[in-house]
C-alpha cells in the first residue's frame, strides 16, 4: 500500500472518544488528545489533533502561568505547522488571549462568535456551550511554563454516535479514505442537534439535510435528528423550488428506515402540498413561474415571513446554480442548464414525489389518493417523455423551449427512473460523456443513476478519481477532514469545509455499490444487490432497526465472486443475483438458474457465484 494513502486511512479510522450528554438534544462533548505537538520555538507550540471538530480547546495545567497565553485555532495551514490566519471563503480561524492560567482548573477556550451562524435563522446552541467553531488545529504562543505540565484537548460537540455501528474497507484504498472522511462529516456536523448545512449559516436546507439523512442512516441506526429536522421543515420551508421538492423524501426514506407511520400521518396533509401540485399545468407539468404561486399559497407551504418575495422561491440562484453565484464560470456548476420556466430537473423531481406519495398514500390505507398519485405519476412521466426528450439526439433537453441538454437534464431522470429502457443507452452515454459537470450536491443524483443502470464502474471511478479538483480526493488533498461545500474554493469563493451534503459516496457505496436498503418498512426485509464494479475485495458493516448487516466480497477470479453475508435476528434479507451469472452456489446448494433473487435467513450465508 501506498504510504501516504495508508496515513490518511489510518487518520481516518481512529476514533476515541468519552461521550458526556449535555442537553435534551443528546449534544455531547467528546475529548481528544493530540496526535502531534511540535515546537516551532521557545514558548511557541503547533498542535494537530487529526481531525477537525466542531468545538473548542481545553487546557489544564499541574501549574498556574501568571501571564497571557496566545491560543489559535484553525482548519487550515498556511505553511508547515503554521495555521492559516487568513484562510478566506468560509474556513475558519480565531485567535483569543488567556490573561493567565491557573492550576488544576480546566479552561475551555472562549471564541469569538460568527454574526452569520449565530443569529437570525441559524440554529442556536445551548447557552452553556458558548461560541465553537470547526477546527483541527491550535497554536499556542507565549507559553512561560514546561508544555510537559499541560493537557491539551480537543473539546468537540457532536450529537450522539455509535463509531463502532459500522465500517467499510475494500481494494480501492481512495474509495476507503473517502467513505471515511465523509462518515466523519456525518458525525461532527451534528453538533447542532440538526442537519444543518454547514458552519456559515448553520440552517437546515431540505436538500443538504437529504444527503445527509441518507448518509446518516448507513452508518448509524440513530433517527432522532433526521426527525427534528423533518418537523423542522413543515413550518420552516427554504428555496429554491426543488429544495421543497426533496421533503417528502426525506419522509419517506424515514418510513422505509424505522417503520414508523406517525410522522407520515401527522404531516400526510402538508407533505402534500410541499409536491407543489398546487402549480400543475393542464399536461400535468409544473412550474415555478406558473400565476397559481401566489402569496397566499406561499404562505400555506409554510413561508412565514410578509415580505418573502416570490421570485426567492421560484429563482434558482444560489442553490440551483448548484453551488454559489461568483462562481468559476458564470452558469456556476450547473453544465450550461437553461432555467426555463418549465423545466426538466423541476419536473424530474416532481414526479418523484408523486411515486413516493402513492406509496405513503398506500402505507396510511387511503386507497382513493393511491390510485390519484399513481394515475398522475403516469401522466407526468408521460408529459415529460414526451416534451423534454430530442428522440434524434437520445437525450433529455433542459425544458420546454429549450435545446440545450446538460448533465442535469439527464442524471435527474435517470435516477428518478423517468428513462425508457430503449433510450438508457443513449442518455447514459451521454452522462458519461459530460464528467463531473455538477456541483458536490448534484454528484447524489449522478451517482445514484449511474449505479442504478449498469455503470458502477464508471460511478466507482468517480468516488475514488484523483485527477485535477472535481473529485472527493481533493478535498483530502487540500487538508480538509471533512467533506466541503464544493469541489475547490474556487468553485464556490464563500465555501465552507464542512457540508454533510459532500457525502454522497458513502451513501451511494452503502445503498447503491453495496446495495443494501429496507426491502420493507423498518429492514424487515432488506435488499442486497452488490454491484461492486472493478473491486477485488470489501467488507462492510450497516446498521439497521434490526440489527447489524455484515457483509464481505471477494473476486476469486475473473470468472468466481464469494459473498458472505450476515443477516440480524428478525430480518429476511433478498440478495439479487447479477444478470450475467451462470451458476450460484447458497451454502454449497445450486440456485435454480432462473432464480436471480435469493431469500436468505437470519445467521449467515455463503454464495458462490460463477460467470
Amino acid at each position: 500500500m501506498n504510504k501516504s494513502l495508508f496515513l490518511v486511512a489510518l487518520l481516518f479510522a481512529t476514533v476515541t472518544t468519552q461521550g458526556q450528554t449535555i442537553d435534551k438534544l443528546n449534544l455531547q462533548y467528546s475529548y481528544f488528545a493530540p496526535k502531534e505537538i511540535i515546537k516551532v520555538k521557545e514558548g511557541h507550540y503547533f498542535i494537530d489533533f487529526g481531525k477537525a471538530y466542531f468545538g473548542t480547546v481545553q487546557i489544564t495545567s499541574k501549574v498556574p502561568q501568571n501571564d497571557s497565553l496566545i491560543v489559535h485555532l484553525g482548519e487550515k495551514l498556511e505553511s508547515f505547522h503554521k495555521i492559516d490566519r487568513n484562510p478566506g471563503a468560509t474556513i475558519r480561524y480565531r485567535k483569543s488571549i488567556l490573561s493567565d492560567i491557573k492550576a488544576n482548573v480546566p479552561i475551555s477556550i472562549a471564541l469569538k462568535p460568527y454574526k452569520r451562524n449565530t443569529t437570525g435563522a441559524a440554529i442556536k446552541l445551548p447557552d452553556s456551550v458558548g461560541a465553537i467553531i470547526p477546527f483541527r488545529y491550535c497554536e499556542v504562543e507565549n507559553l512561560k511554563i514546561p508544555i510537559e505540565n499541560i493537557q491539551f484537548k480537543q473539546k468537540a460537540l457532536h450529537y450522539k454516535f455509535h463509531d463502532d455501528a459500522s465500517y467499510f474497507s475494500s481494494s480501492n484504498h481512495i474509495m476507503d479514505s473517502v467513505w471515511a472522511m465523509c462518515k466523519h462529516t456525518i458525525k461532527a456536523t451534528t453538533f447542532t442537534g440538526y442537519y444543518v448545512d454547514g458552519d456559515r449559516e448553520r440552517i437546515p436546507y431540505e436538500a443538504d439535510a437529504y444527503i445527509n439523512q441518507l448518509s446518516h442512516y448507513s452508518v448509524d441506526s440513530v433517527y432522532t435528528i433526521a426527525r427534528r429536522t423533518n418537523a423542522y421543515f413543515i413550518e420552516n420551508p427554504t428555496w429554491p423550488t426543488e429544495w421543497l421538492l426533496h421533503t417528502v423524501l426525506m419522509f419517506y426514506t424515514d418510513y422505509m428506515y424505522t417503520g414508523d407511520l406517525e410522522p407520515l400521518a401527522k404531516h400526510y396533509d402538508n407533505l402534500k402540498l410541499k409536491t407543489l401540485m398546487k402549480l400543475e399545468r393542464n399536461d400535468g407539468l409544473i412550474s415555478s413561474k406558473s400565476p397559481k404561486l401566489t402569496k397566499e399559497f406561499i404562505k400555506k407551504l409554510g413561508f412565514k415571513k410578509p415580505n418573502t418575495k416570490i421570485k426567492d422561491i421560484i429563482d434558482w440562484p444560489p442553490a440551483q446554480k448548484d453551488t454559489g453565484w461568483k462562481l468559476a464560470t458564470a452558469e456556476g456548476e450547473r453544465d450550461g442548464y437553461e432555467i426555463v420556466p418549465v423545466n426538466t430537473a423541476v419536473n424530474a423531481f416532481y414526479y418523484y414525489n408523486l411515486v413516493l406519495m402513492g406509496r405513503i398514500a398506500k402505507a396510511l390505507n387511503k386507497s382513493e389518493d393511491v390510485l390519484f398519485y399513481q394515475e398522475k405519476a403516469k401522466q407526468v412521466k408521460h408529459a415529460i417523455n414526451t416534451k423534454f426528450f430530442d428522440t434524434e439526439r437520445g437525450v433529455y433537453i433542459d425544458g420546454e423551449g429549450s435545446n440545450h441538454a446538460s448533465l442535469h437534464g439527464n442524471m435527474l431522470p435517470l435516477a428518478f427512473d423517468l428513462v425508457p429502457e430503449e433510450h438508457i443507452t443513449s442518455v447514459t452515454k451521454f452522462i458519461k460523456s459530460r464528467g463531473m459537470a455538477c456541483s458536490v450536491y448534484g454528484a447524489q443524483y449522478l451517482l445514484e443513476g449511474l449505479y442504478k443502470y449498469g455503470e458502477e464502474r464508471y460511478a466507482s471511478q468517480l468516488i475514488s478519481d484523483t485527477i485535477g479538483d472535481r473529485n472527493w480526493w481533493n478535498m483530502i488533498k487540500v487538508g480538509s477532514t471533512m467533506a466541503m461545500e464544493a469541489w475547490d474554493v474556487k468553485y464556490k469563493p464563500n465555501a465552507d469545509w464542512n457540508h454533510a451534503w459532500g457525502t454522497a459516496p458513502l451513501n451511494a457505496i452503502t445503498r447503491y455499490m453495496w446495495g443494501i436498503k429496507p426491502k420493507t418498512p423498518g429492514f424487515k426485509v432488506a435488499e442486497i444487490h452488490p454491484k461492486m464494479g472493478d473491486l477485488l475485495h470489501s467488507k462492510i458493516k450497516t446498521p439497521t432497526k434490526q440489527g447489524v448487516i455484515y457483509a464481505d466480497f471477494e473476486k476469486i477470479n475473473a470468472n468466481e465472486t464469494i459473498f458472505k453475508i450476515t443477516i440480524p435476528d428478525g430480518m429476511t434479507a433478498e440478495f439479487i443475483l447479477p444478470k450475467t451469472f451462470k451458476k450460484a452456489y447458497v451454502n454449497k446448494k445450486k440456485v435454480k438458474r432462473k432464480n436471480e433473487t435469493l431469500l436468505l435467513q437470519s445467521g449467515e450465508s455463503l454464495i458462490k457465484i460463477l460467470y
